[in-house]
């Protein structure tokens, strides 16, 4: 009686076609966030009004935030194909489990965080309309007449608490799927054989 025939998993080396679209997925989404977070907010914040900088960003951020989740769920999506569970390495397995919390956290972001933020900011922007505020260049700017509103105001008051913390969290899920890509990159260059 001959044994019966057990084949392993074969940790399956991924095509050209596979490699390039992680890498665009990948590189798409770390452009945008070095752009959006760090070069684009600060420009907007000097050269528009309050009100402008949050119109903006209520109809950019959607798009960033969905397009970002989608980038993170690809490249799982890749690198898993990729590499079987059965013969993943610690170090691949660490980058599974980043790529799984760079999608669950630009998801959360998406369709939480920053929507939240959004709606509540025109909110805030109905208020500061009737009051004339909210055409001042910059967003540190006129803060004594914002915060005099909020004094005045419990409504507004309690729209810029909510406002504070849905934004921080936005912000922290933000900087999260930020570390979570720094490291992603670090393990593609540190994984490829030649330039």
């Amino acid at each position: 009686m001959s044994a019966p025939n057990i084949t392993m998993p074969v940790d399956r080396d991924p095509s050209d076609m596979a490699k390039l679209l992680h890498l665009i997925f990948l590189s798409t989404f770390w452009g945008m966030q070095i752009w959006v977070t760090f070069i684009a907010g600060f420009v907007m914040d000097n050269n528009l009004s309050r009100h402008t900088f949050g119109f903006i960003q209520s109809r950019l951020f959607p798009f960033y935030f969905h397009i970002g989740s989608a980038c993170a769920f690809f490249n799982l999506t890749i690198f898993a194909m990729h590499h079987p569970s059965d013969l993943l390495s610690e170090e691949e397995t660490f980058q599974i489990f980043i790529f799984f919390v760079c999608v669950t956290v630009a998801a959360v972001n998406a369709q939480w965080f920053g929507q939240m933020t959004s709606e509540i900011m025109a909110d805030m922007h109905l208020i500061e309309q009737g009051c004339g505020l909210g055409h001042d260049i910059g967003l540190s700017s006129n803060q004594e007449a914002y915060a005099k509103l909020s004094e005045t105001d419990p409504k507004y008051k309690k729209l810029a608490s909510k406002l504070t913390l849905y934004h921080s969290l936005s912000s922290l899920c933000n900087l999260c799927c930020i570390l979570c890509n720094g490291t992603s990159l670090y393990y593609l260059a540190a994984n490829m054989s030649t330039l």
